[in-house]
């Protein structure tokens, strides 16, 4: 390849990279967390004090249409599982249970944690409505990315692949691992870019097919591969539903095998109400969820969709959206992603670093200021996100009661927002020691925040085969021993590493100056 090529591939890889990395790096780390979706759950809901009431689904569903009929067009039935025993129904953004008298009574779930972080994902901390469509924009950027490191790298693959040249220069090491975790991790990232740019912008992607070429019938025709039924329309005609039971049980007897954990009723005391049955079917494919459609009214089964069954288009979409959350596989699959989560969130936080050394004018006092402010954006923003999402954790188990969703969501924004302040207010090799070591008391503080709140000790807990509490302390103390490691790499680079660096902490601090 010839050297100009060669040029342009790494400025393409560097400064898409720098574009992308900000909002990869929260995505990434947010992600990890998220894979244990149900689990942590679980761990962020108190265990409640008596068995739960179990009760007829129909009870809850007459009991709510009765004082709301509003809800009749559209409400969800969740079903008891052993993260969430509860028998819930949910309209809107109103939620509803029957108490162990059999009353009505609607609450607020009383956290907010894993959804909150569940939004970061995919968001950023950007406002839902529109962050979604930034974050699918950056990873189209993210798979531009991969590609040019991958021609960037690929002459040296094998000789460099398991390279990792630890000594006096920091440059080269970081270099190393960089690479070898990139390239190790391909496949992981490609499948990454392109699984979240189409489910963040499919819909926008198919529009110039929609008007340009189907005459608007696209969606109709795409339709059955993305939901299992159109939504009906009502006929006017009243129509006592099914009793839930019947329903559940026609389901069953559909799709074998099929462990239903939601039903989404529609037009419900309509002749044309419907009722869509999701819940996963396990048949040795990626994809695990399984749907039946029925009338509400009659029981009659419209559509059957199983995972050996699915149409083409149907098995692309639901595979890929397997891929993207790991939803197969079970611990062992969650783990490797959460690994692969991890050190992805590394690799854009690495880059930055690695585009702040580049820039070091070498044997000069007084540095480039754009290597500096950048230092100073990538501490504030990936220590933040860090430092914001322990923070969340911990006002789960010392926030008061009843207001959890209330301070999970401003303790990560107050951090996050402090740490980017702190970042900018201090010199980049302070604010490193410092925002580390406040990752390290954060992530240090979470077991022993639960074990406060809940009387459970972990070590108990790993004892009596609790593995969502154990597992929640053990990497909240693993992350705390390696940021606080950092820490201390940090202020001994500070303290004796190249003088003329924005890292170093020797002789007087100089301001930097525009290139």
């Amino acid at each position: 390849m010839k050297a100009a090529t060669l040029r342009t591939f790494i400025a393409v890889h560097t400064w898409v990279g720098l574009v992308a990395g900000f909002f990869l790096f929260i995505a990434f780390y947010a992600g990890s967390v998220t894979l244990f979706h149900e689990e942590l759950h679980a761990w962020e809901t108190p265990p409640p004090q008596t068995a739960a009431p179990r009760h007829n689904p129909q009870a809850l569903i007459d009991a709510v249409l009765r004082a709301h009929p509003e809800a009749r067009s559209l409400f969800y039935l969740r079903m008891p599982s052993s993260t969430s025993p509860a028998l819930v129904l949910a309209f809107g953004e109103r939620h509803f249970r029957l108490d162990a008298a059999g009353r009505l009574e609607e609450f607020r779930e009383p956290s907010q944690l894993v959804d909150f972080i569940y939004r970061l994902h995919y968001t950023a901390g950007l406002p839902d409505s529109w962050g979604i469509y930034v974050l699918g924009a950056v990873c189209i950027l993210y798979g531009l990315a991969l590609a040019s490191g991958v021609i960037i790298y690929a002459p040296s693959f094998f000789k460099d692949l398991f390279a990792l040249r630890i000594g006096k220069n920091v440059k080269r090491m970081w270099q190393d691992a960089h690479n070898a975790i990139g390239m190790l991790s391909l496949p992981f990232h490609l499948m990454y870019a392109w699984s979240s740019a189409v489910l963040a912008l499919g819909i926008i992607l198919l529009a110039p097919f929609q008007y340009l070429v189907f005459d608007g019938k696209l969606l109709q025709l795409v339709g059955q591969d993305i939901n299992a039924a159109a939504p009906p329309k009502a006929s006017g005609v009243a129509a006592p539903l099914a009793p839930a039971t019947r329903l559940l049980a026609e389901a069953q007897l559909a799709a074998p095998g099929i462990a239903v954990e939601t039903m989404v009723y529609r037009q419900a005391g309509d002749a044309n109400a419907q009722v869509q049955a999701y819940g996963p079917i396990h048949q040795k494919t990626v994809a695990s969820i399984g749907a039946v459609v029925l009338n509400a009214s009659s029981g009659k089964v419209e559509r059957v969709m199983v995972p050996e069954h699915y149409n083409p288009g149907t098995r692309f979409l639901r595979s890929l959206q397997a891929l993207h959350f790991g939803g197969f596989g079970e611990a062992a699959v969650q783990w490797m992603y959460f690994v692969l989560g991890m050190a992805g969130a590394f690799l854009f936080y690495s880059g930055n670093l690695l585009w702040i050394e580049a820039r070091r004018k070498r044997h000069k006092l007084v540095q480039p200021r754009s290597g500096r402010l950048m230092a100073q954006a990538t501490l504030g923003v990936c220590l933040g996100c860090v430092a914001g999402v322990s923070a969340v954790f911990l006002a789960n188990k010392l926030a008061p009661a009843g207001q959890l969703p209330w301070w999970e969501a401003r303790s990560y924004y107050a951090v996050f927002f402090g740490c980017v302040l702190w970042a900018f207010a201090r010199p980049p090799a302070r604010a490193a020691h410092e925002l580390l070591m406040l990752c390290a008391a954060l992530a240090l503080a979470v077991p022993f925040a639960h074990w406060w709140h809940t009387g459970a000790n972990p070590l108990l807990a790993l004892l009596q085969g609790d593995g969502v509490v154990a597992g929640v302390a053990l990497v909240s103390l693993l992350c705390a021993a390696l940021y606080w490691k950092m820490a201390r790499a940090a202020l001994q680079r500070g303290r004796h590493g190249d003088p003329h660096s924005v890292w170093s902490l020797r002789g007087p601090e100089r301001p930097g100056t525009l290139d």
